[in-house]
């Protein structure tokens, strides 16, 4: 007697070679590939608010941010 999340995995399966019929194989695209990083508007309206903080690190190793001094600024 097969288990129900062997059914579910059997299903799935099938639905799955059914979707590559109608949309085609998965786009892998190249991995070796360099990532291209756009700044937008809102990265950059992020990072002018991000910049009066800096990061620190406890002593238990959590990260943590706090206002930068106005003479470190």
């Amino acid at each position: 007697m097969m288990a129900r999340d062997e059914k579910f995995v059997i299903k799935f399966m099938h639905a799955t070679e059914k979707f590559q019929k109608v949309f085609g194989p998965a786009d892998q695209g190249d991995s070796d590939a360099p990532v291209v990083h756009r700044h937008d508007a809102f990265e950059e309206a992020s990072e002018q608010q991000l910049a009066h903080f800096e990061q620190r690190t406890g002593s238990d190793g959590q990260h943590y941010a706090v206002e930068k001094d106005e003479e470190t600024a």
